[in-house]
């Protein structure tokens, strides 16, 4: 854990204010998110203001903790190294492969000297067991893919358009860093994290045995990123592909991809009434990489996942995030935070006055006097439109607030 290592401020800013208080703090994220990462910069961090503390990692995809299988063999092994005279700080990666860890975090907390760190990869898992049996007793941090600003620091690059269609291909895992920076082998990087999900957090958690059905699935999800998805239409898109799989089997399976973090739900909103519509929501990845990865190179297409760039920036600015629906029209995204709310459009191109109409019109018809902004790839810049703000893809993503 001494390898040099990028800070990530953001998460350790977030995390200081609890640190040695009685709660457990609990990172959630997709698998190779950066959550093991962001253990390490805390243990560096802790380690730079108490030297003499005692640190107990286990990290259970290692082989060497396979042996704790359940939170008698968790408590067990702590006991070992645990330091009365010291203070202690535990850090568990990869937690839900621990049996009923929950009832281990509970007895270790009782104990006045030692501060608690975890990951888990599991938000059905994490989210039933720690809310009822740790309620109030830990505080749940969700790990996104690098930011853009994480990006260029990560990769060492000047910001400008040639970063930001690298960020758009190959997304925000910071593993890549310590790849060569070839297309392909990052695409083959991505291809097997896909597959890690698929196995390990889907398939063998949920014992499912189609796994053709599974590629056929989330090709599906991928291909159609940005698009209005419902569990009939991909049922029936599936009978095409004579796999006949019902409506509640696709919705079970769309749900074991959202515990996985593979994919965000986006459901839609009524701009007057505020009123949920109950189908027709939008999916996308929480690695905009990963779907890149998984349609191929061939397929790749900025348009296609700008969308999905969008939506990821203003959820890592910890935004939460609708579809807005306002009569017949779409707009692309309603985002709140602190009591604000923000709109936008998002478009490839504005090349001419009909597509400008469309893009800044739809934000016009919305009666109120909250922000609005309309984001394309474009590099010249439409000046203020009747008050709605047009940004490039590029100042949009170098915006931390709307």
């Amino acid at each position: 854990m001494s390898k040099e290592i990028i800070i990530r401020e953001y998460y350790l800013e977030k995390v200081k204010p609890y640190i040695n208080l009685e709660l457990i703090k609990v990172f959630t994220g997709q698998r190779r998110i950066g959550k093991s990462y962001l253990m390490k910069i805390i243990y560096k961090y802790l380690l730079s203001k108490d030297k003499g503390a005692n640190f107990i990692y286990i990290d259970k995809e290692q082989y060497e903790f396979d042996f704790i299988r359940d939170y008698h063999g968790l408590i067990n092994y702590i006991d070992t190294q645990y330091k009365n005279n010291k203070q202690n700080y535990l850090f568990v990666d990869e937690i839900q492969e621990i049996q009923h860890f929950e009832k281990a975090l509970r007895h270790l907390q009782n104990r006045s000297n030692i501060d608690i760190y975890c990951t888990g990869s599991n938000a059905q898992m994490l989210s039933g067991d720690l809310a009822t049996t740790l309620t109030g007793r830990y505080i749940k941090i969700d790990v996104n893919p690098l930011s853009y600003k994480e990006f260029l620091q990560f990769h060492n690059l000047p910001s400008g358009q040639d970063a930001v269609l690298k960020f758009i291909k190959w997304g925000g895992l910071p593993f890549i860093k310590n790849l060569q920076k070839d297309d392909n082998v990052i695409f083959d990087y991505l291809g097997n994290i896909i597959s890690t999900i698929i196995y390990k957090d889907i398939l063998y958690r949920y014992r499912i045995r189609n796994v053709d059905f599974f590629d056929t699935l989330l090709t599906f999800v991928a291909a159609n990123t940005g698009n209005l998805i419902t569990a009939k239409k991909i049922s029936e898109y599936l009978k095409s592909q004579k796999t006949d799989i019902s409506v509640k089997v696709v919705l079970n399976y769309l749900e074991y991809l959202q515990n996985a973090f593979l994919l965000n739900k986006i459901k839609r909103i009524d701009i007057n009434s505020k009123k949920y519509f109950e189908v027709n929501n939008k999916y996308f990845f929480t690695d905009w990489g990963l779907r890149n990865a998984l349609l191929g190179l061939n397929r790749f297409s900025v348009p296609d996942v700008l969308e999905n760039i969008v939506f990821s920036h203003l959820k890592q600015l910890g935004y939460n995030v609708n579809i807005g629906v306002l009569k017949n029209q779409e707009i692309d995204f309603i985002a709140y935070k602190g009591g604000n709310t923000v709109y936008f459009q998002v478009a490839y191109l504005i090349p001419d006055n009909k597509v400008k109409e469309r893009e800044f019109g739809n934000l016009l018809k919305i009666n109120d006097n909250y922000n609005k902004y309309v984001v394309s790839m474009d590099t010249v810049i439409i000046s203020d439109y009747k008050g709605i703000e047009h940004l490039d893809l590029l100042g949009f993503l170098e915006k931390t607030e709307f």
